[in-house]
């Protein structure tokens, strides 16, 4: 295996950017949802994308959003990926990944076994899934919510696609997360976060030191 891959979602300020790209990160996150503690505006969020260009990928998360509105987002900030969180189907997925020609992940919400079957429907859709933890039934955010995936869940499974592993990883646990899944990419957002949607640079340090091992 290679250097892992690490993507560090939710950022809203250049301080925040600053501490995940010196960690080592090479992906990271602007949420576009209103009602998320980790919400940027498209102003904020392009100020942020030329931060990082060429120094890490610009994922652009999205619920359950409009075509136009991915637009918007795109031609604003230049978004490197488009990540859908809600509960877009294979097909819309498919014709994001056509219209905006940029590559495009799929959120898939994990509790049992069975949700990793959900998979199979993106392969050829989407270029990426990212196993988040499935939130309570009602629950407002459909990710971010510090929620852990039992790992053991994605032991030895074949995945249909090039996937991440998201959902309540920290500096502390991020490399047995990775050990018992065979994950080489990792997404975290509230794991390194002093309050909800404030990011803490040394809790950034110590999570990717620890998921490159180092």
């Amino acid at each position: 295996m290679g250097r892992p891959s690490i993507k560090i979602c939710g950022i809203k300020d250049s301080a925040a950017l600053g501490a995940a790209l010196s960690a080592g990160t090479d992906h990271i996150g602007l949420v576009f949802v209103a009602k998320s503690p980790r919400h940027v505006g498209l102003e904020a969020a392009a100020a942020l994308a030329r931060e990082a260009r060429g120094r890490a990928r610009v994922v652009g998360l999205f619920v359950d959003p409009a075509m136009a509105e991915l637009e918007a987002a795109h031609r604003a900030v230049g978004l490197d990926v488009i990540q859908l969180h809600g509960s877009e189907s294979a097909s819309f997925a498919a014709s994001v990944r056509g219209a905006l020609q940029r590559e495009t992940w799929k959120a898939i919400g994990v509790r049992t076994r069975a949700d990793l079957a959900a998979a199979q429907a993106y392969a050829g859709a989407a270029d990426r899934v990212l196993y988040d933890a499935k939130p309570p039934e009602g629950d407002a955010l459909p990710g971010g919510t510090g929620l852990r995936i039992d790992w053991r869940l994605l032991a030895g499974v074949q995945h249909p696609l090039p996937w991440i592993l998201a959902g309540g990883l920290d500096a502390d646990n991020v490399a047995e997360a990775m050990a018992i899944t065979g994950a080489d990419f990792v997404d975290v957002s509230s794991g390194v976060e002093s309050a909800r949607g404030v990011k803490d640079s040394a809790r950034i340090a110590a999570f990717c030191a620890a998921a490159l091992g180092q």
